[in-house]
């Protein structure tokens, strides 16, 4: 459901019948768990996000880019150096939003795995919803590799059977073939009206996707994939409030999240936490 300054928030004819945002907001209302909102420019704020993700993923879709593992992953030398890992860090001397716009403009010189381009999407989005301006002073030492991310992108995993269209789902594949490791499951951009961007695939159905996936299975295996009840989530809400923050304003050192470097391609947000806070449960 909806709150919207602490009351529940039921209108719909704000926006046109059939459009995204309607159906954005009918998903927010339908979901079990409550999304709080202080004012309706924030609800706004997270309906611009979210279209921007399935702009970002159709824009995606319609590229040249390829599927790779981290050994193979490519990028533009003019704006990312590729590490040994098969991460692409940032350039010292480029814009943290011309980099980005880059993965997309110019996208045949790219390649790269189905996590890592769901974190693209999601800071193709994000530029498009803040602008340059705030994107370069927040994203200034991007470095890209499967789900590692800026703390203030703020991605999280949560478990629901709620999907909303902007989210990431995941579809596991548990028998994957050992010669093919990357189809151990695919991340997918939820598109709306029951549609899937997963980067290799392509925008497909549920099924279609889920096909996919059982056709590089082990030969002998009984256990079909599945999409399975995790999704993440950008943390929409930290943005709108660094998004009305004074221009220029100076937050001085801003701790970032460690890198776990696990050459695992194709693994769900939630998988990787457990590789990177694995240490701490020992």
């Amino acid at each position: 459901m909806i709150q919207l300054s602490g009351k529940q928030f039921d209108q719909t004819d704000l926006w046109p019948p059939g459009s995204m945002d309607a159906t954005i907001v009918q998903s927010l209302m339908d979901d079990p768990e409550t999304h709080s909102y202080d004012s309706m420019e924030e609800l706004q704020f997270e309906l611009t996000f979210r279209k921007n993700i399935i702009s970002s993923a159709e824009l995606m879709s319609q590229g040249e880019a390829r599927f790779e593992t981290f050994a193979g992953s490519v990028g533009n030398p003019d704006y990312w150096g590729m590490t040994t890992r098969g991460a692409f860090q940032l350039r010292d001397d480029a814009e943290p939003a011309a980099a980005i716009q880059d993965i997309f403009k110019n996208s045949s010189l790219y390649a790269y795995e189905c996590a890592t381009a769901m974190i693209m999407i999601y800071y193709h989005a994000a530029l498009m919803t803040i602008g340059e301006k705030l994107f370069n002073q927040l994203f200034e030492n991007l470095y890209l590799y499967s789900w590692h991310t800026d703390v203030d992108l703020g991605v999280q995993s949560l478990l629901t059977k709620h999907l909303i269209p902007g989210d990431v789902a995941y579809f596991n594949n548990p028998d994957y073939h050992p010669e093919t490791p990357w189809w151990r499951g695919e991340n997918a951009i939820v598109m709306g009206d029951g549609m899937y961007f997963g980067h290799g695939i392509g925008i497909k159905t549920a099924q279609e996707i889920i096909d996919f996936l059982n056709s590089v299975r082990q030969p002998d295996s009984t256990t079909p994939a599945a999409l399975i009840n995790l999704v993440a989530r950008p943390s929409i809400k930290h943005l709108y409030e660094l998004s009305k923050l004074p221009r220029g304003f100076n937050r001085g050192y801003k701790a970032q999240h460690f890198i776990i470097h696990h050459n695992k391609t194709s693994i769900s947000f939630y998988r990787y936490l457990c590789y990177l806070y694995k240490p701490y449960y020992r």
